[in-house]
């Protein structure tokens, strides 16, 4: 498949993504900046990281670009750098969650998420290789004393909290010990030494089972509450105080209560969440806005709408006070409202119920047969009550539950989730899904 995504390039290094992808990709993003533009450019501790960096910024300055180095940074660094600089853009080399042997490259131009569009113009002009010429620049810039710096004056401890920091030796090894301690908590530190082979977990933190290590420390050192983040840091998963993940949804509820307490504002999720969003949502009066899945949609929307918070369940919270997403600021803030509670993390938690739902459910499907898939599931419509949207693939809301079929972006495969009101009419929505597909596609007992 090809390494530019609905979101961001990404590809395994050294087969689908080289170092000559990034030299062209780099020209290639030349060719979207005005004439003599400038763009910082930063990148995560994969081991293919340095070389890719190089190429892209080599690229860059064939084409022009003035390039300000921001040496080897969490995304959020990025995104921080773009807010408090003048610049045309800017570019890191990361592929975020993905196992080790992947790479890419996330990038922005202007203040705006990219797009489909945008993606599919750059690759455009890679392809046909119009590039243009010019004499670029490199200077280098430490902007993480300033990222760091400014957590730590928006965030002051309100109780001595025990924070357990799982960074899965990435990007946020380097910034988020400190800046934690900074704001006045204590901290005890794992897998905070950063190894771009990501040795002890996967950089994924959303896979929960992955989080042992990070669960057995917070009931050891009888900390407040864990934090994992991802391999570039843009993602956040909590822990509670007696050592169990907190599933993203309901963190999200809690930033919701926190945040719309005094500012009631539309709030942005991705469409596979649990209802318990959109109830959390109209509690607060605020306005639910479901979204596809990504982490550019669900940006977009969020800026569109002005609002104060927005989430996935891969674990990305977006802040109105930001502007984008940082997996340190939710952390804080995590800490800051627990500061403010006499109630503990693991209490918070289990008042928040989430009706029964499925884990994502990715199947193989030849692309040359994903859409006569999702046709079945939307003819299901035909004979049952429910409504049908297309927001991205198919969904089906039923008074008790839904269904939701839609294509992968990246791989071959039709990815499936559905939730209800029981755990009975849970299994009965997934037989139903299950029945108009080929036999074995779907565990039909959910």
């Amino acid at each position: 498949m090809s390494i530019f995504k609905d979101c961001d390039i990404r590809g395994i290094y050294g087969s689908e993504l080289t170092d000559a992808d990034a030299l062209r990709i780099g020209r290639g993003l030349a060719a979207m900046l005005p004439p003599g533009g400038a763009m910082r450019v930063g990148g995560d501790v994969r081991l293919s990281t340095p070389a890719l960096k190089e190429q892209l910024i080599r690229g860059l300055v064939e084409g022009g670009v003035r390039v300000t180095d921001l040496g080897v940074i969490p995304t959020p660094a990025l995104y921080y750098a773009l807010a408090n600089g003048n610049c045309d853009g800017g570019a890191t080399v990361t592929a975020s969650h993905n196992p080790p042997e992947y790479n890419g490259v996330k990038f922005m131009l202007g203040g705006e998420p990219v797009t489909r569009e945008v993606i599919a113009k750059l690759a455009d002009i890679v392809e046909r290789r119009d590039f243009p010429r010019g004499e670029g620049s490199v200077a280098a810039l430490d902007i993480l004393p300033a990222y760091r710096a400014s957590l730590v004056k928006r965030f002051g401890a309100r109780r001595p909290l025990k924070i357990v920091v799982d960074a899965g030796n990435g990007a946020m090894s380097l910034v988020a010990p400190d800046a934690i301690r900074g704001a006045g908590y204590r901290v005890a530190e794992l897998f905070c030494t950063p190894d771009g082979s990501f040795p002890n977990r996967c950089p994924n933190p959303a896979e929960y089972d992955k989080l042992t290590a990070a669960c057995a420390m917070v009931r050891e050192e009888r900390a407040d509450f864990g934090v994992a983040f991802d391999g570039d840091g843009d993602r956040a998963v909590f822990i509670d105080d007696l050592g169990r993940p907190v599933l993203s949804e309901k963190s999200l509820v809690l930033f919701i209560r926190h945040l719309l307490r005094d500012r009631p504002t539309p709030v942005v999720y991705d469409q596979k969440a649990s209802s318990v969003i959109r109830r959390a949502v109209l509690e607060m009066g605020g306005v639910p806005v479901p979204e596809r899945s990504g982490h550019a949609f669900i940006k977009r929307r969020f800026l569109e709408l002005g609002a104060a918070v927005a989430g996935e369940v891969s674990g990305h919270f977006f802040f109105g006070e930001l502007g984008y997403d940082d997996g340190l600021f939710a952390a804080l803030m995590m800490a800051d409202l627990l500061g403010r509670s006499d109630r503990p993390l693991s209490a918070l938690a289990d008042e928040i119920v989430c009706p029964p739902i499925t884990p994502d459910i990715r199947v193989a499907c030849p692309a040359a047969e994903q859409q006569s898939w999702l046709d079945r599931i939307e003819a299901l419509a035909k004979d049952h009550p429910c409504e049908v949207h297309h927001l991205d693939g198919v969904r089906l809301e039923f008074p008790d539950g839904w269904i939701l079929a839609r294509k992968s972006v990246t791989a071959e495969q039709i990815t499936f989730r559905a939730e209800a009101d029981t755990p009975e009419r849970l299994r009965a929505l997934v037989r139903l899904a299950a029945s108009v597909l080929p036999a074995g596609a779907l565990p039909e007992e959910g």
